[in-house]
């Protein structure tokens, strides 16, 4: 875990060869012994580099993903951001634990040395984890276990945003209580309020978090805070719980998450954001390149009890790869949940068509924006 600093909104290789001695070489009658001067090493070769490497500035950069000449780069000016689909330790996940003896560390066996190869690893944490979390196979009041804990410091988790529509199902006392259990444990949480700032080895990320699952987003509010936090951080992520579920294009769900997920984005983006994270539609959705940022909408499921289709089953993990503060590579791991509460990693064609899916629908979704006034 790396060191972490929060605060409030509302306040303000290359080895170096070294030339070696050559044979001294004679031709014709050998000379009489003479004084000769030692040889002197050959010059080593000076290092180059090649120049930064561009940011990410269309889906051709991302589909297939940027290939990144990680040989020639400085790789302390490098650093890797990783961040999941909903992560929802309640309901059958909960009670999958339960059976197998509270083995917390189930359901991330297979994917935790994916989330943790990372400078900084960031969940959407969509239940609250409290003591005498009651036993429940159905319904829509979640709670997880304190012992989920175990679970999130395998994934090597850094921050947990604390915004959505789950978090609060046990009042104030059932998030408060999450977030003095993740604060024991050194993992910093994000929400409206509070930017969580993260040293990664001498670039300070900063996190946001909204929520318009339930409510309307307060606009004004999101321009402020990011202004704010921008003077704070060299890269600044804000994340966003939003839209229609089930579907792979973001839109607003009326009545249920009113704001279109397009406009809030690009709202996030123009007031300072570098890069916006979206989730709970439970599938994955389109992604978006505006003015120079990266917009991922919904990485889909995560850690989840969505065993009913083959959509909900799947998320993918994003690699987002940072050169000094420019995002330069983006890359996305599938994963497909067994067992209502673990997920797998996809290979080959499969995880090629949930690629490919992703490809589509960020097409189509430019492809609506393109016909706006």
């Amino acid at each position: 875990m790396r060191w972490t600093v929060w605060a409030p909104i509302v306040l303000v290789a290359v080895a170096v060869a070294c030339g070696s001695e050559q044979p001294l070489v004679m031709t014709g009658p050998s000379p009489q012994p003479t004084e000769v001067a030692a040889p002197r090493p050959a010059p080593s070769p000076t290092p180059t580099r090649s120049p930064a490497p561009p940011p990410i500035a269309s889906l051709a950069d991302v589909f297939p993903p940027r290939d990144l000449p990680l040989g020639t780069l400085d790789p302390g000016r490098v650093r890797v951001l990783v961040a999941t689909g909903d992560v929802i330790p309640a309901r059958m996940v909960d009670v999958t634990i339960r059976r197998r003896g509270n083995d917390f560390l189930y359901p991330v066996r297979d994917v935790a040395n994916i989330t943790r190869a990372a400078d900084i690893t960031v969940v959407n944490l969509e239940a609250p984890l409290i003591d005498g979390c009651p036993y429940h196979a159905e319904g829509f009041t979640f709670c997880g276990q304190p012992g989920f804990v175990q679970a999130l410091l395998a994934m090597g988790v850094d921050v947990a945003t604390l915004e959505n529509n789950h978090i609060g199902n046990y009042g104030s006392e059932g998030t408060a209580e999450t977030q003095e259990l993740l604060a024991r444990h050194g993992i910093a949480w994000a929400d409206r309020h509070r930017l969580a700032v993260l040293d990664a080895r001498g670039l300070r990320f900063g996190f946001l978090a909204f929520n318009g699952v339930g409510e309307a987003f307060d606009r004004a509010a999101i321009r402020d805070a990011i202004a704010t936090a921008r003077r704070q951080v060299d890269v600044l992520v804000v994340a966003f719980h939003w839209g229609m579920e089930y579907v792979d294009v973001p839109e607003p769900a009326p009545g249920i998450a009113p704001d279109d997920p397009v406009e809030i984005a690009h709202l996030a983006v123009d007031a300072g954001a570098d890069l916006v994270l979206g989730n709970h539609p439970h599938w994955v959705q389109a992604v978006e390149v505006y003015r120079g940022k990266f917009i991922a909408y919904a990485h889909g499921n995560f850690i989840f009890d969505q065993m009913w289709s083959y959509e909900t089953r799947v998320g993918v993990i994003g690699r987002y790869t940072f050169y000094d503060r420019e995002l330069v590579r983006v890359e996305f791991v599938p994963v497909i949940i067994e067992d209502y509460a673990r997920p797998r990693p996809l290979q080959g064609l499969e995880a090629q068509a949930v690629l490919d899916g992703m490809r589509r629908a960020s097409e189509a979704l430019a492809q609506r924006l393109a016909m706006r006034p």
